[in-house]
């Protein structure tokens, strides 16, 4: 793709200039090995069996036994799917998602760089202009700007000119003409305009952005999660195989009717990385981080050290709940809050331990005769 360029756009005489930039596509993030496209597609699903492996070897090796929420003999007798059966419907599942991931990579158009700068100086000409509002917010204060700023204007010259409306008349630069070979003195930027432009471009803006794609998961997650358990045909035929793992394991977590697996995670995440206009990039990290908190909320440990487990409350101890058959019609939330649970009242309330208790020791007693 050929790069675009934008010649140095001069601003009106008060403001200052915009810079010249030369778009390019953005080079891959692990360049002359992969590109950027095949790791949209594969990255979250590696992500997905290093965190599966490295809970079954804990769960197979039972290194922290006080940290789990089921017992081995519980999983032995209480899931009624094989794990042979889970990974290969897991795999199958994974499968559509780098189909449907291609497809959806295919709808972006190439990421590009070069114009970071250009777009933080835009940022920086709008909070320029938002201060031309001062004056006025303190005139309803019954203050003067005018003066306030003039007796500022030796000690604090930086906030005096922002008092004053955003006038700087001591920030210049000189700009050279490439085609005349001139140079003309301009208006600049302060260091904090320019500081608080790259923070909103860089951290604000995609803060926001994620935290958009995380609400609409959780929403559309929540909503047609629950749909699955109040709507008989739709438990039978498609959410009734993932209940068959009453005690769940972090490869399971995916494990789910090929519809329901499209329905609900699939295109669940594919419409909030479009809603949220996240950048190729970003929505890369994205699948990554939604995939790793969803096999974590189904590992079967509540780890003290483990951070995913305590970004919110949604997390294996409360997931687990909904995985048990008192259990069932509760914590629908997934995967990172618990905000429609709380809201709509299908939060799990009461004291769980006895219930467990039991579960474990019916299982033992089952496992026995198989172990004398």
């Amino acid at each position: 793709m050929a790069a675009t360029t934008n010649a140095t756009m001069l601003a009106p005489s008060d403001l200052p200039p915009l810079p010249a930039y030369e778009a390019r596509p953005m080079p891959d993030l692990l360049p002359g090995i992969i590109s950027d496209f095949w790791l949209s597609l594969i990255l979250p699903h590696i992500a997905y069996w290093v965190v599966s492996m490295f809970f079954h070897v804990i769960d197979v090796y039972d290194l922290f036994p006080q940290y789990r929420l089921h017992t081995p003999a519980e999983i032995a007798q209480r899931n009624l799917a094989s794990r042979w059966i889970v990974a290969r419907d897991v795999i199958v599942e994974q499968i559509i998602q780098v189909a449907t991931s291609a497809v959806l990579s295919l709808t972006e158009p190439r990421q590009m760089t070069g114009m970071e700068d250009y777009d933080v100086a835009v940022w920086a000409t709008r909070i320029r202009v938002a201060q031309r509002a001062f004056p006025t917010m303190l005139g309803l204060l019954g203050l003067n700007a005018a003066s306030i700023s003039k007796n500022m204007s030796a000690s604090h010259p930086l906030l005096a000119g922002a008092l004053a409306g955003g006038h700087y008349p001591f920030l210049t630069t000189t700009l050279g003409d490439s085609v005349t070979g001139s140079t003309h003195v301009v208006p600049a930027f302060a260091m904090w305009e320019l500081l608080v432009a790259k923070a909103i471009y860089w951290a604000i803006i995609p803060a926001f952005q994620i935290w958009v794609a995380v609400c609409f998961l959780d929403t559309w997650q929540y909503f047609w999660h629950r749909a699955m358990h109040l709507n008989k045909w739709m438990y039978t035929k498609w959410h009734a195989r993932h209940h068959r793992l009453y005690v769940p394991y972090a490869y399971g977590a995916l494990y789910n009717h090929p519809v329901e697996g499209f329905l609900l995670d699939t295109l669940g995440a594919g419409l909030a990385y479009k809603v949220s206009f996240l950048s190729p990039r970003l929505g890369m990290w994205f699948f990554v981080g939604s995939m790793m908190k969803t096999v974590d909320d189904h590992c079967g440990y509540a780890l003290p050290w483990d951070p995913l487990q305590h970004i919110t409350s949604n997390n294996a101890a409360y997931h687990d709940i909904h995985h048990q058959s008192w259990g069932i019609k509760a914590n629908f939330s997934q995967p990172f809050f618990t905000i429609w649970d709380r809201i709509l009242g299908t939060k799990w309330e009461g004291d769980t331990s006895l219930k467990y208790e039991r579960t474990r020791t019916v299982a033992a007693t089952k496992a026995k005769p198989k172990t004398q």
